[in-house]
């Protein structure tokens, strides 16, 4: 049976590509073969090859390569805004049928799927259909990455809460230092740890540029 698990953030920019990158070279510590996927990306620049998502990228060099890129980003969008609006500017309908059967490529190829959302947890895809609903659909349970800032522990127990009310199950979460000075970070990882009903699985120091295989080893792996 392969594993997999949807990672989500508090927000944009809270850690979710070097998080999932980190946790695909701790999988393949464990002699796991992993295939990454991040079904939505924009802000994507042209290449030869069609658009391609620097997120999407880093995810398949964690994997070791050999990944369709197709299959890794299915909707590969150039604006850098939001999702829906840049499929709307692009005229591009974001569909959950072609995500699905990448994602079912992939796994049938893989031991473990490392599946990053994108953005926040309630991102639109659409005009009826969110990140959130990409992740019941695909039925893996979230890890999420906390994004350690101000605000960050009321975004983090309130994705939590939206979790679980779709029925998943929040199977730990990551703290990232996204910014090299934050006021009283480990005061707030322990407030996450007294409130958040899910294992910490590591706290990534704050790198530039960041080392996703050298980050592997601060992580525990999600059961």
């Amino acid at each position: 049976m392969t594993a997999g698990w949807f990672v989500t953030g508090t927000d944009t920019g809270a850690g979710k590509t070097v998080a999932a990158a980190a946790l695909i070279h701790r999988l393949r510590a464990e002699g796991l073969r992993v295939a990454p996927m991040k079904p939505v990306a924009s802000g994507c620049r042209a290449t030869p090859g069609g658009l391609r998502s620097e997120d999407a990228e880093i995810l398949i060099e964690a994997a070791g390569g050999g990944w369709d890129y197709a299959d890794v980003n299915p909707y590969a969008l150039a604006p850098p805004v939001a999702p829906h609006i840049a499929a709307a500017e692009a005229g591009v309908e974001i569909r959950r049928a072609p995500i699905l059967e990448a994602y079912a490529r992939l796994r049938a190829g893989a031991d473990a799927v490392v599946v990053e959302g994108v953005g926040g947890w309630l991102v639109p895809l659409g005009a009826h259909w969110t990140t959130a609903d990409l992740a019941v659909a695909m039925g893996l349970p979230v890890l999420l990455v906390v994004g350690l800032r101000l605000g960050c522990i009321s975004h983090a127990l309130l994705t939590a809460e939206a979790v679980a009310a779709r029925g998943l199950r929040l199977a730990g979460w990551i703290a990232a230092r996204v910014e090299p000075a934050t006021e009283r970070a480990g005061a707030v990882v322990e407030a996450l740890q007294a409130r958040l009903a899910a294992p910490l699985l590591g706290v990534l120091p704050h790198a530039r540029p960041p080392r996703p295989e050298r980050l592997a080893a601060s992580l525990a792996l999600p059961r």
